[in-house]
């Protein structure tokens, strides 16, 4: 495992919009992250905060893409200089008009790059960022559609898409909908990804330990690897001591792995 995938909540780091970030949040944020990149491991940080500011909507007038921005700029200060830090703009968008969170992330990735940083950004789309939905428009005009309006002045983003392999795709349930729907669910993306000449990361793919969900996990992740030349690489959800028994945790239970461990060993780097 090279990587880890740590998500923050925006209020927590920054208790008040374009102002200084919480001392103490920020030096666990910074030490964290000093700890696990002087490993050679990857920290993708991510404001784990689904578009919103304290309930208010980026790009509402409570929550404006300049304090987006700002946040970012700051955030990018802090941490420009480590190249093993990767910047998550945000997890999840969700119930936001397409094109008002391609405006936000244009906003923040411009605040970003105008720092001097130069590290990888990744860049999710709208409702809730599903690989499977990319295409589709019943949140409103399709990513696939808006999100190839995204600007990067650095030009080293790519895009985060999630997938979940039970029914519905909402990562809640035990069971998967098919042995192979973790290929099926990532083609189009792909597809598109291709076509358009963009890269892209599986931030967030996990399912329970069980028959049919092992041999979906292998396939959405050998997916992965017979298409290199878009994905460039996943994070399971999820992992740490504070999960205790939820099903898709594969933190240790003292020195044994979770089940999961033996699907996924073969697709490590």
């Amino acid at each position: 495992m090279n990587a880890v995938r740590l998500p923050f909540l925006w209020e927590r780091l920054q208790p008040s919009l374009n102002q200084a970030f919480d001392a103490t949040e920020l030096a666990n944020l910074t030490n964290f992250v000093r700890d696990v990149t002087a490993t050679g491991v990857t920290v993708l940080i991510d404001p784990h905060n689904y578009a919103r500011y304290r309930g208010n909507l980026i790009g509402s007038a409570q929550v404006p893409n300049a304090a987006f921005a700002d946040f970012w700029s700051r955030l990018a200060t802090q941490f420009k200089g480590n190249p093993n830090v990767a910047f998550g703009l945000m997890n999840e968008p969700h119930d936001i008009a397409t094109e008002q969170w391609l405006a936000a992330a244009n906003a923040a990735l411009a605040a970003i790059r105008s720092t001097g940083a130069t590290n990888v950004v990744t860049v999710p789309g709208n409702a809730w960022t599903g690989a499977h939905s990319w295409l589709e428009n019943w949140y409103g005009t399709a990513n696939g559609t808006v999100m190839k309006g995204i600007v990067d002045p650095g030009k080293n983003m790519v895009f985060e898409v999630h997938q979940y392999l039970d029914a519905d795709s909402s990562g809640t349930k035990p069971d998967c909908a098919s042995a192979t729907i973790g290929a099926e669910r990532l083609q189009a993306f792909t597809t598109w990804a291709r076509s358009n000449g963009y890269r892209a990361v599986l931030g967030e793919v996990g399912a329970a330990s069980n028959a049919t969900c092992d041999l979906a996990v292998a396939s959405a992740l050998g997916h992965l690897k017979t298409n290199a030349d878009v994905w460039a690489g996943w994070v399971w959800w999820a992992a740490g001591p504070w999960w205790g028994s939820y099903m898709y945790s594969i933190e240790p239970a003292g020195s044994t792995d979770k089940p999961q461990m033996a699907v996924l060993k073969p697709y490590l780097q």
